[in-house]
């Protein structure tokens, strides 16, 4: 089954890692646009844009964004952001490079080359904000998964009746994880993806909040995952998909066990495990008053 799997963490920390060593200290000579219906307001990037100067670039669970000083008195007064979607690419090349197909946004630099971002299906999203737009927006995202401490994460999981793969899943939660690496930090941990997060005990809590860091990390440091369109802002893929040991495996054999990988589907997305090593959770016999 083919499919386009939405860059998470590790894919957006990627690209962010690149832009941030090619763009603080570029300035935006023009931008150019192509198809706009995914870019909150256009006709703001195109007039305010220009002049600006990069400072900074970030990443905020999936999100990337760019700090941007004005032209006229160098604050660092707006915010470029950008999600990525499903197929989403963001990389820096020189102007004279032919561009890709679905590239809908240009943003010239001072030294020649351009930032562009490509995007066949335009699942993504271009705004740009100001601080207090900006602050508001990331406010409503939980918690950074690289940064949250064992007791914080342990309280996020309090009370949390939804199973552990759709609380991954979910971006008020943890910030930045989505199916790839949900499946595989469940794995490495030895966690059913259909356990309840308020039944996880804390050896189960610190176990899977290890697992989640070991993954992402790992993913990190090779790169990302390139199933389908990621690349990172030279264009480069990623190696982190010849490391997968349960995501899209089904029928093969577990890595640990040999037992064959399943999938099912919780919170409406396929959830890949090994039954063996990640046994499902029992179920609770009801009571009833005579």
């Amino acid at each position: 089954m083919f499919t386009h799997p939405m860059p998470e963490l590790p894919e957006v920390e990627t690209v962010v890692r690149g832009l941030r060593r090619l763009l603080p200290g570029r300035r935006i000579v023009s931008v150019r646009l192509g198809k706009t219906d995914f870019m909150d307001d256009p006709a703001a990037l195109t007039s305010e844009l220009p002049g600006a100067r990069f400072a900074d670039v970030r990443r905020h669970g999936k999100f990337i964004f760019a700090q941007l000083e004005a032209a006229a008195n160098g604050d660092a007064s707006s915010y470029l952001l950008v999600h990525l979607g499903m197929t989403g690419r963001l990389v820096v090349q020189g102007a004279e490079s032919p561009a890709a197909p679905h590239t809908h946004a240009f943003f010239v630099l001072d030294d020649g080359r351009e930032l562009r971002y490509t995007d066949p299906r335009r699942f993504g999203r271009i705004a740009l904000f100001s601080g207090a737009q900006f602050a508001s927006t990331l406010a409503r995202l939980g918690a950074e998964p690289l940064e949250v401490s064992e007791a914080e994460f342990r309280r996020l999981l309090t009370g949390r009746r939804a199973m552990l793969k759709a609380l991954l899943l979910d971006q008020r939660f943890l910030r930045g994880i989505g199916n790839i690496y949900a499946d595989e930090s469940l794995w490495r941990a030895k966690l059913h993806p259909a356990r309840l997060g308020a039944r996880l005990g804390s050896a189960d809590a610190h176990r899977l909040l290890e697992a989640i860091r070991h993954i992402l990390r790992a993913a990190i440091r090779l790169g990302g995952s390139s199933i389908s369109d990621f690349v990172d802002a030279n264009g480069a893929p990623g190696e982190f998909q010849l490391r997968h040991r349960v995501y899209d495996r089904e029928g093969k054999g577990c890595f640990l066990c040999a037992a064959k990988i399943r999938r099912i589907i919780v919170a409406g997305r396929s959830s890949y495990f090994c039954p063996r090593c990640q046994p499902a959770p029992k179920k609770r016999k009801s009571t009833r008053r005579a």
